[in-house]
């Protein structure tokens, strides 16, 4: 059966690169799988009223705001690296290769005199970030010269260039090449965006809104896991003393009397130190599964 071509759709632009991977992952877990060839820049959603395309972390921004696109996601660092005028909507605690935030940071070479960012004054730094690094350095009232570096940016120091601003998780790419942090230039995460125009169309802000909901959602239960388990009513109270839990668990009548089954949702690195307690406490049958999508 051919499907109905909806009255109304939503252009979303998809990251490629680093952050496509964990993205496409959040977006099936929120209800949202696309399909897409290792060759393909033109993802097909299974939502018939998101049209998506995929495009570099650097130029959704842009897109975004010229109305290319009417939502996006991409990292924070790359909306203020462009300066695209747009409406951030979520942020999300995700990077490349896993949860959490990167930095933008300032590193020289170990043994250089540079000891704070006042040193850098008339030096030569190099960096992806060109203007973010133009930013943050006339915050703090510091003119340098400042060069685009096409990639192997660490490589630079001390020979080319005095420092470099670059993008870090753990700082240990840099302690490889002999660099040592000065200062942070900035803490991005991943964010969903909204071009200003479309903000204003009801309809387009309640899909963006829906897709930043559910992605959220899908987000927190990375982290959790639902707990069951079956508990004499006699031992509920000690059991229910031992659980953490987001609100109060579930507890359900059983067919036998004596007996209620009990569902929680918890920290999954809680799980392997309560389990031994709760089987102490009385609970039998413990069954441990995966979540989808946990919406506070």
């Amino acid at each position: 059966m051919k499907r109905e071509t909806p009255s109304r759709i939503l252009k979303l632009g998809l990251p490629a690169g680093s952050l496509k991977e964990m993205t496409l992952a959040l977006m099936k877990k929120a209800g949202y799988p696309f399909s897409v060839s290792s060759r393909s820049y033109v993802p097909v959603s299974s939502d018939p009223e998101i049209v998506a395309r995929m495009f570099r972390s650097q130029e959704i921004p842009r897109y975004v705001a010229t109305g290319h696109f009417d939502a996006g996601i991409a990292g924070q660092d790359m909306v203020v690296e462009s300066g695209a005028d747009v409406r951030e909507v979520e942020a999300f605690a995700y990077a490349r290769s896993g949860f959490g935030s990167v930095r933008w940071v300032l590193a020289v070479a170990n043994d250089s005199p540079i000891r704070s960012v006042k040193d850098l004054q008339g030096k030569r730094i190099a960096t992806e970030a060109v203007n973010l690094t133009r930013k943050f350095l006339a915050a703090k009232g510091v003119r340098a010269e400042i060069e685009f570096s096409w990639g192997a940016t660490e490589a630079k120091v001390p020979e080319l260039v005095d420092a470099v601003v670059e993008l870090t998780e753990t700082g240990s790419s840099l302690r490889a090449h002999g660099l040592r942090i000065v200062a942070e230039v900035m803490e991005s995460v991943t964010v969903l965006m909204a071009n200003r125009k479309a903000w204003a169309d009801p309809w387009k802000r309640g899909k963006i809104e829906e897709i930043g909901m559910l992605l959220r959602g899908a987000l927190v239960a990375e982290s959790m896991v639902g707990l069951k388990m079956n508990v004499p009513k006699a031992k509920l109270k000690k059991v229910l003393g031992i659980l953490p839990a987001m609100k109060r668990p579930t507890v359900s009548p059983l067919s036998d009397a004596a007996w209620v089954s009990l569902e929680t949702v918890i920290e999954e690195r809680e799980v392997r130190r309560l389990i031994l307690k709760l089987k102490g406490a009385g609970a039998q049958g413990l069954v441990e599964y995966p979540l989808n999508k946990v919406i506070p």
